[in-house]
Order: structure tokens, then C-alpha cells, then sequence
């Protein structure tokens, strides 16, 4: 099944305005769409840039795959915070 990945602007400029902390990464399909903070796409992907066709959402850029898209959990939600080791 076909997956799409992207970035959701309204969210981010809401969050912003707002200082909520909503996730913003959107992972459609034919059954669902998911938001997440964080996600870990298992196998091949192309990221596609379509600005004379966007997707029915609006976005003009996205990852495609067929691989399977993995919602991660938030990690400033977790306990110890977002200690991932990056500056």
C-alpha cells in the first residue's frame, strides 16, 4: 500500500502562534492519516516535489513509499526529555 508522508504548514504555524506542541508530520494512506512527531520509514522512498500537482491535502512536497511508516513516540513526552545525543 502506498504511503505519504508530509509536513503539515498549518500545524507548524499554529503551533507557533499558539505554542502548542501538536505533531505536524502527516503518514497517509487508502485507511488512514496519522500525525506524528517522528517517524522511521522501513525500506525504499522517493521525495517528490509537484507544485503544478499537489496532493489533494495541498502539499507540493512529499515522501512516497510502499514500505511500511512507523509513527514514533514523541520524545520530549517520554521520561528524560529529548536526550537523543544531538546537539
Amino acid at each position: 500500500m502506498k504511503n505519504y508522508v508530509h509536513i503539515n504548514q498549518h500545524k507548524i504555524k499554529h503551533n507557533h502562534k499558539t505554542g502548542a506542541r501538536e505533531p505536524v508530520i502527516s503518514i497517509k494512506n487508502k485507511r488512514a492519516n496519522t500525525y506524528a512527531h517522528e517517524a522511521k520509514i522501513l525500506g525504499p522512498s522517493k521525495i517528490v516535489y509537484s507544485p503544478d500537482k499537489p496532493l489533494r491535502c495541498g502539499a507540493r512536497v512529499w515522501i512516497e513509499t510502499e514500505s511500511e511508516v512507523v509513527p514514533l513516540p514523541d520524545r520530549d513526552a517520554l521520561v528524560g526529555g529529548d536526550d537523543d545525543g544531538e546537539p
